[in-house]
């Protein structure tokens, strides 16, 4: 289908944000954000270097966070009946 959006991540059933990843292109930001963790946590350990770590994890958070704005179905509050 030509113009079909096809969108990496659901948003949530209740509530505001997104859900689990849609495709296998989602699935690999979502491996990504979490290796990224925890990479961080141990190159920078957080009790080691607090400041570093939470740096890095809130860097990787926003980053994830606009992956999910630009490639997810468009956020708002929802609450669980009107799923389209």
């Amino acid at each position: 289908m030509a113009g079909t959006v096809k969108y990496w991540f659901r948003a949530k059933r209740y509530g505001w944000g997104w859900g689990l990843p849609l495709t296998w292109q989602g699935w690999v930001v979502l491996v990504v954000y979490v290796l990224s963790i925890v990479l961080s946590a141990v190159f920078f350990e957080p009790h080691g270097h607090p400041y570093a770590f939470a740096g890095l994890a809130i860097l990787a958070t926003v980053a994830l966070s606009l992956v999910c704005w630009l490639k997810g179905e468009p956020p708002r509050w929802r609450w669980g009946k009107d799923r389209e």
